[in-house]
């Protein structure tokens, strides 16, 4: 089968499209064609940190260990191990698994769930990583509620888009920041109010709200907390590193006067993934697509993500002629 690697540290001309031997399944694995892909900063940030921190998350000093590259697929069931239940070949699927840019993958079932049955499979191959975050950062750490007041910092992103559409599925006030090219963007998806970061800072205009996620953030967090109402609660979730390392090694300090400051990482989970289904299903949200590439094209899509002005995601895709 054709793969995507990582063969060596560089841009991201250094990806190539290669042969390597299809797997099969564990026990309790599933082998899923797949048909898109999409691309989170997983991906991306490493072509953009330091070199040292890139060799730690590639696990090697000269190259990659692992040369695996993705993790959100969406396509149809293969094959089964012999400890599946939840799933047979024929089924579509989507879910989340290292080494998703590629034509086949083998996940365990509990990283997996049915496709929503009224999207495209480019559309359920967005949702894995960044619905994910968005959700776990909302009604996690966030403690979101009805009737609330919430900020999207980075609405414009893939989590951004999603957290925007959930946070209103949960029947709150949502104000979107973002760049000007999302605006529209951002509206569609329902945002009550939508702040554009080149002329207002949010921050410094007086406003408070019950819960702030940074999904693309670039404030101290002590601006952050100035625009929490008391007992209110920011979750970072994207943005550079100092903005997880604030709310790692400052948070827990801060959160002693009752306003909450948290970092948080995606947790991959069946029954999360299958609430995103349901809601996709009910018309709650609804995938934002910028792009999609053929999956020979990862390096100008990865370029392109580079850029800085995706809105919402950016999808690999597979052809086949059983799809």
């Amino acid at each position: 089968m054709k793969a995507i690697l990582y063969t060596k540290y560089g841009p991201p001309d250094v990806l190539e499209l290669r042969d390597i031997e299809k797997p099969s399944p564990k026990e309790h694995e599933v082998l899923v064609q797949i048909y898109a892909a999409s691309i989170n900063a997983l991906e991306w940030r490493r072509f953009t940190l330091p070199k040292i921190m890139v060799r730690i998350m590639g696990g090697g000093i000269r190259e990659p260990k692992d040369k695996s590259l993705g993790a959100d697929f969406a396509g149809r069931v293969e094959a089964v191990g012999a400890g599946v239940t939840q799933y047979k070949p024929g089924d579509e699927v989507f879910g989340i698994r290292r080494g998703a840019y590629a034509e086949y993958v083998c996940a365990p079932e509990k990283f997996i769930a049915l496709k929503p049955a009224n999207i495209p499979f480019e559309a359920a191959a967005a949702l894995p990583v960044a619905a994910l975050t968005a959700l776990q950062a909302l009604r996690d750490p966030g403690k979101i509620q009805a009737g609330q007041k919430v900020l999207i910092h980075g609405a414009g992103g893939g989590v951004g888009t999603f957290a925007v559409q959930i946070a209103k599925a949960f029947g709150t006030e949502v104000t979107a920041v973002c760049g000007p090219r999302n605006l529209d963007v951002v509206r569609s998806a329902g945002a009550d109010h939508v702040i554009d970061y080149t002329k207002e800072d949010f921050a410094k205009n007086g406003q408070q709200y019950d819960l702030i996620v940074a999904a693309n953030g670039y404030h101290s967090i002590f601006a952050y907390r100035r625009a929490l109402k008391p007992g209110g609660n920011y979750v970072v979730v994207g943005g550079d590193l100092w903005q997880m390392f604030q709310a790692l090694v400052l948070g827990p300090f801060l959160s002693r006067s009752g306003k909450k400051m948290t970092g948080m990482m995606t947790r991959p989970n069946h029954d999360d993934l299958v609430f995103l289904k349901e809601l996709i299903e009910a018309g709650k949200f609804v995938p934002v697509i910028d792009r999609c590439y053929p999956l020979a094209d990862a390096v100008e899509a990865h370029r392109y993500v580079l850029e800085g002005h995706v809105r919402g995601k950016v999808i690999l895709t597979n052809d086949s002629p059983s799809r």
